[in-house]
């Protein structure tokens, strides 16, 4: 039944995990008949435009983030006037969006420009802490990002309220103010599938970085006898090769094909995103080897939580050696101890969150 509300869905483009996990939100929204907008700029508008063909699509300016170096904060501090002013300019956009198309919420997955004062706005993260080496930078980042956060009407988490939880210090402890936490969130759905493959790599994340970590895992899969599908990551034009007998190459692909294949592979390389996290989580994948992109510091936490924890093998980008994780893997057991069932929380927290509209 259309309820005839107006959302606006602006996940930021900072590799794809914000605009993957706004997929099932998206899909939740749709099947509550509401009008979805989406808006965000770069890689993450093209894949939710691959996603949902039939919703309109609005391109938000870039935050245009690198990482150059493997330092987070030698990353991020000179960027800072930069990230100030996209946010600045996406305030100034979203007047424009309101007042054309009508706007009843806003639902902004880490973009910090995207909330108004006339309309009810919901920020999604799930690092209320931001981990940083350093305690006094930590210290004003963490209320940097609080204050930000504040701007907003309602805050979710993508993760379990209690324990067993995903993000650990990420997600729990001081908060800014009540949050919803919203449970796994995934767009993946488990199935049986007969084996195809004996290792898939996910590549996601920003340059140069991706480009690196993918030359150097064609570079060693390609001296292994082992099977491998890579998945490239590249939103902007889709493309199938065969870069070697043993190595199928894939642009990107859909959630549908992308679920599929990780389901037909044994062994699962990726980065240690936490969008990638819950998705292998929902598809109960054992064999993973996260590799965190160099200089982000939320990466390198969650892939040291979970290998601490034995659940998925852990490798820095520089000391790569898929052979020698291959070797380890059976010492992983994968992280099997979360409900998966729980689509209904997060249907509840929307429906509740519509129902304030009316």
């Amino acid at each position: 039944m259309k309820t005839e509300k107006n959302i606006l869905i602006a996940p930021l483009n900072w590799g794809l995990g914000h605009a993957v996990r706004c997929i099932p939100i998206i899909d939740a929204f749709i099947r509550k008949g509401v009008n979805v907008i989406v808006a965000s700029d770069g890689d993450a508008l093209n894949l939710l435009r691959a996603e949902f063909p039939q919703l309109e699509c609005i391109e938000l300016p870039s935050y245009k983030i690198h990482y150059k170096t493997t330092n987070m904060f030698l990353n991020i501090a000179p960027q800072v006037p930069k990230l100030l002013k996209a946010i600045r300019l996406e305030r100034r956009f979203l007047d424009t969006i309101i007042s054309k198309r009508k706007i009843h919420a806003i639902i902004s997955d880490n973009r910090f420009g995207i909330h108004h004062p006339k309309v009810p706005s919901v920020f999604i993260t799930h690092q209320l802490n931001i981990p940083v080496p350093n305690r006094l930078v930590q210290a004003w980042v963490t209320r940097r990002n609080n204050r930000y956060i504040s701007q907003f009407d309602a805050c979710w988490v993508p993760d379990f309220e209690g324990e067993p939880n995903l993000a650990g210090n990420l997600s729990h402890g001081k908060q800014w103010k009540e949050v919803s936490y919203l449970g796994l969130l995934s767009r993946m759905e488990y199935t049986n599938e007969k084996r195809l493959y004996d290792v898939i790599a996910v590549l996601s994340g920003l340059e140069p970085q991706r480009t690196i970590f993918e030359q150097q895992l064609i570079e060693q899969a390609r001296h292994l006898s082992l099977n491998f599908l890579i998945v490239s990551g590249k939103t902007d034009k889709k493309e199938h090769k065969q870069l070697y007998p043993n190595i199928e190459w894939h642009s990107y692909m859909t959630s549908k094909e992308l679920n599929k294949a990780i389901l037909q592979s044994g062994i699962v390389v990726a980065r240690a995103g936490y969008t990638t996290i819950m998705d292998l989580v929902k598809l109960k994948a054992k064999q993973v080897l996260l590799v965190p992109t160099p200089g982000q510091t939320e990466q390198e936490y969650l892939a040291e939580r979970f290998s601490q924890n034995k659940q998925f093998l852990f490798q820095r980008q520089k000391a790569l050696n898929l052979k020698k994780a291959i070797e380890e893997l059976n010492k992983f057991k994968g992280a099997t101890e979360y409900p998966l069932d729980n689509n209904y929380i997060f249907e509840a927290i929307i429906s509740e969150f519509l129902d304030s509209l009316n």
